[in-house]
């Protein structure tokens, strides 16, 4: 394991550092967290690390005080799932510490050690004495999260999917429209397993552009919580093509759908386990469930028109996502739509300069295409497989499965297009 030294001032390429090591590594589950430290170097990056989405289903707590303060706090408190302890103690000091520290921990409690002596002699005695690990200092936040991962999640299971989200800085974009091209994209050109969630119960779209029209769907799911396994979810699933499957909506009107934030949260995991590729085709609403389905999300997708509204909403998409998800890239852009005819449109790179995010597709106006697709049934690679927007979709499907990155654009200045959007104090 590598150890990133910190730096409570981070500098950018450490960030980017933290950022790369965390996108391999799989969420913790639901266990209880308490470090014990001597240092602020030690306990910043921790704190940090309680705060990534990968810890969110963790309960983590930092005291201060190290090895001696564990030992008293645990005399009275019964012990977690995992101690993590930062000494700055000799060997012969911290092992005598921690022998006395084991008379007050249950038999299942984990002990991870952050010590100041780079000494192979006393990692090998601590793994011997049944220590989990043994970090040096200086670590990152990267390092907490990779050493908890490697304690609790068993390495033999199934790697889990990876989850891409989409969503519309408004109603109209045509992300549901992406996000199935881009999904079916995916299955035919890397011979990928790929599902499909349309979380939009009421007026979802995905059974209408696959040609399906299922008996069962998503909703079974988020009304029988108690039933979801990866057995129950497969016979929920509809059979789009060879390897692409959807867990479809009703999208009927016959009930309301107001759900709790992890409403979709068990249906998610478990479609990961069955799935290398999730696409999470989420509704233009703004809900507790809404807020959680993208905070965890591996990946997100914004698509936007190029209009003031959808600038206006996507930078607040984009400042709301960066703030819940500090340890993550930047979502990713399509603008979709370009070149309507005489509709007045906000340029590209007007448009990027204040979301910090460069588009990663363009995708033009072509209602003939689009229009004939929806009307049959069809995806757009099915319709005109040579059609130049196929080629976009394409590309789509290479980024956001790291096959290839987003090619870099020049930087326009953008004047005062920010000022529009200030909405007048009343």
């Amino acid at each position: 394991m590598n150890n990133l030294a910190y730096d409570t001032t981070l500098e950018s390429s450490d960030a980017a550092q933290d950022i790369a090591a965390m996108q391999a590594l799989r969420p913790v589950p639901r266990i209880s967290v308490q470090a014990f430290c001597e240092t602020e170097g030690i306990a910043n990056p921790i704190e940090r690390a309680g705060e990534d989405r990968r810890m969110s289903k963790a309960h983590l707590k930092v005291h201060m005080g190290g090895l001696a303060t564990a030992i008293e706090f645990y005399q009275t408190a019964p012990t977690p799932n995992l101690i993590i302890l930062e000494s700055r103690s000799e060997p012969k000091e911290l092992l005598a510490g921690l022998r006395q520290l084991s008379e007050y921990c249950d038999p299942s409690t984990k002990v991870v050690v952050i010590g100041h002596y780079n000494d192979v002699g006393l990692y090998r005695e601590l793994i011997r004495t049944g220590i989990s690990e043994y970090v040096v200092a200086p670590i990152s936040m990267a390092d907490i999260v990779s050493v908890i991962s490697s304690i609790f999640v068993d390495p033999e299971a199934e790697p889990i999917g990876r989850s891409i989200a989409f969503i519309g800085a408004k109603g109209g974009v045509g992300s549901s429209t992406i996000a199935h091209n881009v999904a079916w994209a995916m299955s035919n050109l890397f011979a990928s397993e790929v599902v499909v969630a349309d979380l939009d119960l009421a007026f979802g779209t995905a059974n209408i552009n696959f040609d399906q029209d299922p008996a069962q769907g998503i909703a079974d799911a988020v009304f029988s919580p108690e039933r979801i396994d990866e057995v129950y979810l497969d016979r929920l699933l509809a059979q789009c093509a060879e390897r692409l499957s959807l867990l479809a909506a009703p999208s009927t009107l016959d009930r309301v759908y107001d759900f709790d934030i992890d409403a979709f949260a068990q249906i998610i995991d478990t479609a990961q386990r069955s799935a290398p590729l999730l696409v999470l085709d989420v509704p233009h609403v703004w809900t507790g469930w809404t807020k959680n389905t993208l905070m965890k999300a591996d990946e997100i997708v914004i698509t936007v028109t190029p209009e003031l509204a959808n600038l206006r909403n996507a930078k607040n998409l984009v400042d709301m996502l960066k703030k819940i998800r500090p340890n993550d890239v930047p979502p990713k852009l399509i603008v979709n739509q370009a070149g309507v005819p005489k509709r007045p449109e906000i340029s590209i790179a007007d448009f990027a300069e204040p979301l910090g995010v460069t588009p990663m597709a363009v995708i033009p106006f072509e209602p003939l295409l689009f229009g004939n697709a929806s009307n049959n049934g069809r995806m757009l690679g099915e319709m005109d497989a040579k059609n130049p927007v196929v080629a976009s979709i394409n590309d789509i499907a290479h980024v956001l499965t790291g096959r290839s990155e987003i090619k870099a654009r020049k930087k326009a200045a953008f004047g005062d297009l920010l000022g529009k959007l200030k909405l007048k104090k009343k």
